[in-house]
């Protein structure tokens, strides 16, 4: 049973990172097993959303770097236009790379390449109006599977959470700095 806390949870409260805080505690009685537990339920989480998220995208025919160049084009606003230099940058993709992302895009008219007004040696991208709706739809769809995986939170729960996640991005944040 956990001991690291002030009060262990009640057995059907439990996860598997309980049973495996206990077994690494006897291998490391030195380590601070709520940091351990934070950080591995932290990762626990990610990977879940992350497999939900690729399963979506799998769904409407995407990966997870169609859905990057996608939202980032999203993102930019209407005319939902950007270069193939500025995708690649934003994406750390060579122009290789990001060319070759772009084909795949253009071939399935999620995208378009249209001459760029400013520079007529260059190109640039567009979300086409396909392009728009598939990504809005797998956004939509994704935003419905984490609000079931929330939904174990009270509205209260979800905001004390958030902060408390906010305190722990700011310290990594200035960190790196």
């Amino acid at each position: 049973m956990a001991n690291y806390g002030k009060m262990d949870p009640p057995p059907d409260e439990q996860d598997h990172v309980d049973s495996f805080l206990d077994r690494i505690h006897l291998a490391y009685p030195d380590l601070d097993l709520e940091v351990e537990g934070i950080v591995d339920r932290i990762g626990g989480i990610n990977r879940r959303i992350n497999r939900a998220l690729d399963e979506t995208l799998a769904e409407f025919g995407l990966d997870m770097g169609d859905y990057k160049v996608l939202n980032s084009l999203t993102q930019i606003g209407p005319p939902h236009r950007s270069t193939p230099g500025r995708l690649a940058k934003r994406m750390e993709l060579s122009s290789g790379a990001m060319t070759s992302r772009l084909d795949g895009l253009e071939e399935a008219d999620l995208i378009r390449r249209l001459p760029d007004p400013d520079d007529r040696r260059s190109v640039v991208v567009e979300l086409t109006d396909h392009g728009r709706e598939t990504i809005q739809k797998a956004i939509g769809v994704q935003a419905q599977k984490e609000s079931l995986f929330a939904a174990a939170l009270q509205p209260q729960e979800k905001e004390q959470l958030n902060g408390l996640l906010r305190k722990l991005m700011l310290e990594f944040e200035r960190r790196e700095h």
